[in-house]
């Protein structure tokens, strides 16, 4: 394995800035990342993309969050769904996209496997724990090829450990009864290299009914080496949570007991069961032609019981909803590398998916009582879901400091579903999907670049009922169509220090507004989103490291095409913010003893697309904490989070469940402390 310690806070992943060819690579980095030399012959995102960030090991093993998303709020312009409703924790978004589950448009990707539920949704990080990561890497914006279903707005990787000689070890105990476990073991030797983990967490919840436990095992076996020929490998883990769900609740019930969960979600909770095994294959056909490889296998189980009113008559606020989802898929990449100025990549995927879904609704009870017969079952689905994709690119580079990266992406879908009563349909026809992209670096001295990228993505609609599917009385539809342009120029100020500033748009055509779990769905029509990026972080001599960012963006409704009297054109998409900011700062008091402080914060947004209902969901958090190195084996940290003890909520519009429609919360915790051992062996 080859290291690549990159201690400055933003620096190149691969390429150091002794070059003007060199310096066309935009990517920032935050903290140190592992390279190993079996990335070799394939294109990496580092090297065609331009606005890529990526969050290395030292800032990721040592966090204590919930889920392993929650690590992304170090990161630039990103913002945070926080739900806080036991397995349905939250989700990560960016560009002006939300996470409230209605458009899923980031592609989320696990050691290079697509790993987004059919809805797109991102469950699947939460097979993850902090010390099992090596790396996250995002991709922002519409020009990156190698993946089309989810990938609207752009994507996040996250690599697991790979290869190397170590025991490590976190263990750790916080506030509200928080326990965390987590072992990470790595052996190589003569070509074979192991990796295992397994990881456990349970807590009490800052509220009420809001116990969590959960439990990850995973491993990862390879042999082989590039060099020689051939890489083969199989990765594997698996998942398990069981947790509470205190509710949302109402503006009066927050105001009596933020940390409180009512009677009617006493029996709500959730099951949840992942699986996902990988077999990765590597070849290098001659000394410029590399094939790679990766067949993989998700299965998803999740049992969710949940209560979201008081409501009386009817059952509608009273759900059971349990999904059963199986995905097999393939990617395969070839690329070749003719000369110096030129190098051409392929790939293809195939995916099939066999999903069911099962809503049952249940009559008033106090608490609700999901071991009654069912008033009702609305949904008893089945459906198959189908995506065949290639793409092709090239990076061309006619002089040194200039990079050309032209690609074009097509993508295909097929599919049926059965429904209760004998119906049936087809998936919508959308025909191919075109995507059309063009990335384009010009280095204007060794530490300043200046970049541009336009390029097409598509939003198409998924579910096991209409509009996704061709059942009667449902008509035809086009696949959105996503459009975005970026411009910006990534420098160094100062000695030490890196910054990218950017300006970008996405249009959208049909936008669809769809959450296939409750069957709703709004046409938005055609939309437009557009913001200003900005981010620096520098080495300030021997001790100190900072960092900052601030993502301005809007998303707008340009035009529904709805009659005047209901139109929304020029309302704000709901619950996007207008700003997302990030500082950060490590000081290395003594070679024992370090210190940081980060924080966080993000405006206030409409939870609705009419604009009527006020704004809510703006927040500011700091978090702070030290870290003393007993020995080179023995650490133990200290972290306080929120230490502020800010009172912020996540909050959403209820227009389904009550019987006049109002905002709902679900309050984040307040000051929280949690102390860790670590050990590295």
């Amino acid at each position: 394995m080859k290291r690549l310690a990159l201690v400055t806070a933003v620096a190149a992943v691969v390429f150091a800035p002794e070059s003007r060819a060199q310096s066309s690579d935009s990517a920032l980095t935050l903290g140190k990342v592992d390279v190993h030399q079996h990335t070799e012959g394939q294109l990496t995102a580092h090297q065609v993309l331009t606005s890529v960030d990526v969050l290395g090991a030292d800032q990721i093993e040592d966090k204590n969050v919930s889920h392993s998303w929650e690590l992304l709020g170090q990161m630039p312009g990103i913002q945070l769904t926080e739900t806080r409703q036991g397995a349905e924790s939250g989700k990560v978004s960016f560009r002006a996209f939300n996470g409230e589950g209605y458009l899923n448009a980031i592609k989320t990707l696990i050691d290079g496997v697509p790993s987004n539920v059919n809805s797109g949704n991102q469950r699947f990080i939460d097979m993850l724990f902090p010390l099992e990561i090596s790396f996250i890497e995002v991709v922002r914006g519409t020009n990156d090829p190698r993946y089309g279903l989810h990938n609207i707005g752009g994507n996040v990787n996250f690599g697991t450990r790979q290869g190397g000689n170590y025991t490590d070890g976190r263990f750790g105990y916080g506030s509200y009864n928080t326990r965390d476990a987590q072992l990470a073991i790595g052996s190589e030797s003569n070509g074979f290299a192991q990796n295992y983990f397994i990881g456990t967490q349970a807590s009490d919840g800052y509220r009420d009914h809001d116990s969590s436990r959960k439990y990850a095992i995973g491993g990862k076996w390879f042999y082989g080496d590039l060099d020689d020929g051939m890489r083969i490998g199989l990765t594997a883990r698996a998942y398990h949570h069981e947790a509470d769900e205190p509710g949302f609740i109402t503006a009066e019930e927050l105001r009596t007991d933020r940390r409180g969960s009512q009677l009617r979600n006493a029996n709500d909770g959730d099951d949840r069961d992942m699986r996902q095994i990988g077999v990765h294959m590597d070849l290098k056909l001659a000394d410029t032609l590399f094939l790679g490889s990766r067949l993989y296998y998700n299965r998803y189980e999740d049992d969710r019981r949940v209560t979201f009113s008081d409501l009386r008559t009817g059952n509608a606020p009273r759900q059971r909803r349990v999904w059963d989802e199986k995905q097999t898929g393939m990617l395969t990449t070839l690329t070749w590398q003719p000369g110096a100025t030129l190098t051409l990549e392929g790939g293809v995927n195939v995916e099939h998916q066999d999903n069911g879904y099962i809503r049952e609704r249940f009559s008033y009870a106090e608490p609700t009582d999901f071991s009654a017969t069912p008033a009702r079952v609305q949904n008893n689905d089945r459906h198959t879901f189908d995506n065949y994709g290639a793409y092709v690119q090239a990076i061309y580079q006619p002089i040194e400091a200039l990079k050309i990266v032209p690609a074009y992406r097509v993508d295909r879908f097929d599919g049926d579903t059965q429904l209760p009563g004998g119906i049936t349909g087809p998936l919508q026809r959308y025909g191919t999907i075109e995507q059309p992209k063009l990335s384009v670096v010009y280095a204007l001295t060794d530490s300043t670049n200046v970049y541009a990228n336009w390029g097409r993505t598509f939003q198409v609609l998924t579910g096991s009922t209409a509009p996704a599917y061709l059942t009667p009385g449902q008509g035809a539809m086009n696949p959105s169509t996503n459009t975005g342009m970026e411009l910006g120029m990534k420098f160094s100020p100062f000695a030490g220090s890196q910054a990218r500033i950017a300006v970008w748009q996405q249009d959208a055509a049909n936008e669809v507004s769809n959450m296939p779990a409750t069957g709703t769905t709004v046409t938005l029509g055609k939309t437009r989103r557009r913001g200003l990026d900005a981010q620096i972080s520098a080495q300030v001599g021997e001790k100190w490291t900072v960092w900052a960012s601030h993502a301005y963006q809007e998303a707008k409704i340009e035009r529904d095409g709805r009659d005047a009297s209901v139109s929304l054109d020029g309302r704000e998409v709901a619950a996007t913010p207008r700003y997302i900011s990030n500082i950060g700062l490590d000081y290395q008091a003594t070679e024992a003893l370090q210190f940081g402080l980060q924080g966080r914060a993000q405006g206030d947004y409409y939870l609705e697309e009419r604009n009527v209902a006020g704004k809510y969901g703006g927040f500011a958090v700091l978090d702070l904490s030290a870290r003393y190195d007993i020995n080179p084996r023995w650490s133990v940290d200290l972290q306080m989070k929120n230490a502020t003890d800010r009172k912020y909520d996540y909050a959403w519009y209820d227009s389904f469940f009550w019987e006049q429609p109002q905002p709902m919360f679900s309050p984040a915790a307040g000051r929280s402390l949690h102390i860790a051992f670590n050990m590295k062996l």
